[in-house]
């Protein structure tokens, strides 16, 4: 078995190394020369300092080499650069090779769903993946849980055939919209949880915004036509209880340093530096909701606080008015 991993950043090396434990040979794409050179000559990525690369998994920048006798393609690119990949896809990929979505997110300037992106360009049996999994963890090999979202059962046996092992659990479902919101939108949340944490806020504090964020994300899932117990899942209770306390969340810790009334430099340095797809996707949900009708005021609020339009403290008067 092959599987091409499309995306050399944390995540995309992260499945790698389960692949490679799974004894499943593995191609990574990287999205430049320089970046495959470097990672083929040091085996290191500076986004996971602490994993070596084993030798066994090829890094190319060639798509279709990454492509070509995959038995799966897996997507872990950012969303940002996702249809533009998918584009790039469509040339080598065999239409009846199950694609699997690792990416997170809301697409900009039209608000859609990363599966219905993909849906534009291919035909391909899809899924989706999310739950509470750093990158970190995942090469450690620790026991850890996804939500597998799919309407293709021939998806399913191939993910799980590539990636299920004693120590990677796989939970699947039929509802993908569900699972996408939870895993888009847990990275907006992560960083007003951040905010709350760098303003030194109280552990009840803390968990009555949890609780808050938890009915705010069911009542989205139902509007957006989702199934509610969704956040009852891997990729929602599970993935919003670890991103939104934990200071290995790049969103979180992003949030952190505006609660703590950083400097704009210091804020710049880390959005320079630091991928935080929370920020990407905030754009993208808050002109969701306003398109949908939604309430879900907290989206807004959060989007005027890092906008510089309201306070931070606006936090706590609203946890209680609302």
């Amino acid at each position: 078995m092959k599987v091409s991993i499309i995306g050399s950043g944390a995540y995309g090396i992260a499945l790698s190394s389960i692949l490679h434990r799974n004894k499943v040979e593995v191609c990574m794409w990287a999205h430049s020369i320089e970046e495959k050179e470097n990672l083929e000559k040091t085996r290191i990525s500076l986004k996971l300092k602490d994993y070596k690369i084993p030798k066994e998994i090829k890094i190319t920048n060639s798509l279709e080499e990454s492509i070509k006798d995959s038995c799966l393609v897996v997507i872990a690119v950012p969303a940002f650069a996702f249809e533009e990949t998918i584009i790039r896809v469509k040339e080598y990929i065999n239409k009846k090779t199950p694609v699997l979505i690792a990416t997170k997110g809301i697409q900009q300037d039209t608000c859609l769903f990363l599966h219905d992106v993909f849906k534009k360009y291919l035909k391909n049996n899809v899924a989706v993946i999310s739950g509470p999994t750093f990158a970190v963890d995942i090469v450690k090999a620790v026991p850890i849980g996804f939500s597998l979202a799919t309407k293709s059962t021939k998806a399913e046996l191939v993910i799980r055939k590539c990636f299920e092992n004693s120590t990677t659990k796989f939970r699947r479902t039929r509802d993908v919209v569900g699972i996408e919101i939870c895993g888009s939108i847990k990275n907006v949340m992560a960083i007003a949880a951040g905010m709350l944490e760098g303003m030194k806020v109280s552990d009840s504090t803390r968990a009555l915004f949890l609780t808050e964020s938890m009915n705010d994300i069911k009542e989205l899932i139902d509007a957006l036509g989702g199934r509610k117990k969704s956040i009852l899942s891997f990729a929602g209770f599970g993935d919003i209880l670890m991103t939104c306390t934990s200071p290995n969340s790049r969103n979180f810790s992003f949030g952190y340093l505006i609660g703590r009334g950083a400097t704009q430099e210091e804020v710049n340095e880390y959005l320079n530096n630091t991928t935080v797809e929370g920020m990407y996707t905030l754009k993208s949900i808050n002109k969701l909701v306003r398109k949908k009708k939604v309430e879900i005021p907290i989206i807004h609020l959060i989007n005027d606080i890092i906008n510089g339009k309201k306070d931070k403290e606006e936090m706590l008067k609203f946890l209680i008015e609302k």
